[in-house]
């Protein structure tokens, strides 16, 4: 009698166990894709780099080429460069703060903040990886 109260128990517990464990996977929070539109704050378009303002030039040209994003216009002089991503164009805007530290900023040109978060993190990532490499 004590054995079947028992497995009696005992089934109960593993049968609730399984009802609860088979929640659809709809009801856990999804991360977005980076590939998906997002609404993007300011602060997140803007960083810092230990390097001159030359060199982060030619770092984001180089990582804006790497992404296979199409290049449109280029000032040297001011530094900027206005690129295409998927019909988007951005505006990368590099300005110097002092001569070992200067900074980056990219914005979308039509001022919609609501972009795919992989254009900053890409372009970011591959200046970020290629920092101390020599510019020829």
């Amino acid at each position: 009698m004590k054995i079947r109260v028992l497995l009696f128990i005992l089934l109960t517990i593993f049968c609730t166990k399984e009802v609860v464990f088979a929640e659809e996977p709809s009801s856990i929070a999804q991360p977005t894709p980076i590939t998906q539109p997002q609404n993007i704050s300011f602060e997140n378009c803007t960083k810092m780099f230990a390097v001159d303002k030359e060199k982060l030039f030619y770092l984001t040209l180089s990582s804006i080429s790497a992404n296979k994003f199409a290049v449109d216009e280029i000032q040297t002089e001011n530094g900027y460069i206005i690129f295409s991503v998927a019909k988007n164009k951005y505006l990368a805007t590099i300005a110097g703060i002092d001569n070992q530290n200067s900074i980056l900023k990219i914005t979308p040109c039509n001022d919609i903040y609501f972009f795919p978060p992989g254009v900053l993190i890409n372009l970011f990532k591959h200046i970020d990886l290629n920092l101390n490499s020599e510019i020829k």
